[in-house]
């Protein structure tokens, strides 16, 4: 089967690839002409994912999923949640992201959050949402070099490292996303 990833983060595109293996041919926004900038205007992550699924649904007729992930930390109040790409600013850059974490966090001890991702699906008009979540504690140093957006200072409960010391594969087993693919590729896979 043939599935559009509404998205243009190379990164994800990667992740999904390596935990689909070879039973679906994933395509990305490019892959589909698709030059325009997707709709994120919902309040929360799973209206996120249903508003850009639905456009490239409604607009390109394929089936496809989206997704929309949010890093809530506990004592920010639930920040940067639904802003966590454009949390620094619309530029939307990791590196803005996170230090504008790490100066909120400064000073304060109870650093717990957790990174939670939602996907919609749409296959042949029918939606369906999946949910992950990882919990885990943000470091005051940034740490590693693989991952992208927050992972160099997330570091998942029960593990010594951030998701950016984690090779693909074992980030893969754990995170927010991989858990949400995983009940997604369970779902098709029925």
């Amino acid at each position: 089967m043939q599935l559009v990833f509404a998205t243009n983060n190379d990164n994800k595109i990667k992740e999904i690839k390596l935990a689909l293996g070879q039973k679906f041919e994933i395509l990305s926004l490019k892959d589909i002409n698709c030059t325009e900038e997707l709709p994120e205007t919902q309040k929360t992550l799973q209206g996120n994912a249903l508003q850009k699924a639905k456009y490239v649904f409604k607009h390109y007729k394929v089936n496809c999923f989206a997704d929309d992930t949010g890093l809530v930390i506990e004592s920010l109040n639930g920040e940067p949640g639904v802003y966590s790409a454009r949390y620094a600013g619309e530029q939307k850059q990791a590196e803005d992201n996170m230090q504008k974490v790490l100066d909120n966090l400064k000073g304060v001890k109870n650093r717990k959050a957790y990174f939670e991702t939602s996907i919609a699906l749409i296959i042949d008009g029918v939606e369906h949402t999946f949910t992950g979540r990882a919990e885990g504690t943000i470091l005051e140093t940034k740490s590693g070099a693989k991952g992208f957006g927050y992972d160099p200072i997330f570091k998942p409960n029960g593990f010594e490292k951030t998701f950016a010391e984690m090779t693909m594969e074992e980030k893969n087993k754990i995170s927010h996303r991989g858990i949400a693919f995983s009940k997604m590729i369970n779902f098709m896979l029925k």
